[in-house]
């Protein structure tokens, strides 16, 4: 723990301990204080310590154990795809709230470890869930997650910048994307644990194009979103302006800007009609 305070404040030092020990040895915070005799062995420490050495560094602890929790759900994560969010959690949980059909064909663009499609696929269980990603490795460990969660979807190695492969995809009722979003200006704001580690392909944009895969996904929707289709956004919070007015020119109505928890823009939605 001493180690671990010159790099972290007590709370976060604490909850990272925690994350280890129950990793590594299956106990609480609990089991630890109610198991006082508790020893490790050699081997064990000295798990712990290299475990320890890389939290030094800042490397994220999801990267350390190699997982995560996901709307309630054990997601795989590596240094191909970013570490899931909470406020990603809240887009799944609108889109959840929002559709209520049986049938739905739902793409995840940019899915990454696979983690909206799948919580989307465990919700909305006779739901139809496609996930593109650019990264083979994303795709490969997004299988991997939905397997071991016993959940068919359907995952493929697409970029969805690239306008030659969309006739490789079909139509759908839902599009959800959550794509590259941090400017390059922005790196100065980001913190060591995700400038180091996290794939810089899957958050950063050129300054000068930030919307460039929200302008690609809405022109893939013009024939790939079928009528009173919705998509599904999250955004850079300074972008959300932008990003509705986009939409309308897209012809999309009922187009709504939605907060996170923490009160800042993060979300954007909104339904496709047929142009008269």
């Amino acid at each position: 723990m001493q180690e671990l305070l010159a790099y972290y404040d007590q709370r976060e030092a604490e909850s990272l301990l925690t994350i280890l020990v129950q990793y590594f040895f299956g106990l609480s915070q609990s089991g630890l204080i109610t198991n006082a005799d508790f020893r490790l062995s050699e081997s064990e420490m000295l798990q712990l310590h290299f475990a320890v050495k890389d939290l030094k560094k800042y490397r994220p602890v999801q990267y350390i154990i190699g997982e995560t929790e996901f709307f309630d759900l054990k997601i795989k994560v590596n240094k191909a795809v970013l570490i899931p969010r909470p406020e990603t959690e809240e887009l799944v949980q609108l889109i959840i709230n929002n559709e209520k059909q049986r049938d739905l064909n739902i793409l995840d663009i940019g899915t990454g470890s696979g983690c909206i499609a799948i919580a989307l696929k465990k919700n909305i269980p006779f739901a139809q869930l496609t996930g593109i990603d650019i990264s083979d490795a994303a795709i490969e460990l997004a299988s991997e997650n939905a397997e071991n969660n016993k959940l068919n979807i359907a995952f493929a190695e697409l970029n969805i910048l690239d306008q030659r492969q969309w006739n490789l995809l079909g139509q759908f009722d839902i599009i959800v994307s959550n794509p590259p979003y941090v400017t390059n200006a922005e790196k100065n704001r980001m913190d060591n644990n995700v400038l180091n580690y996290e794939p810089h392909q899957a958050l950063f944009v050129a300054d000068n194009d930030a919307l460039v895969f929200y302008k690609a996904i809405f022109h893939f929707s013009e024939n790939h979103l079928r009528q009173n289709g919705k998509i599904y956004f999250e955004i850079n919070e300074e972008k959300g302006n932008e990003i509705v007015e986009l939409a309308k020119s897209k012809n999309f109505v009922n187009v709504k800007l939605h907060k996170d928890i923490n009160g800042k823009n993060r979300f954007v939605s909104g339904s496709k009609v047929s142009v008269i």
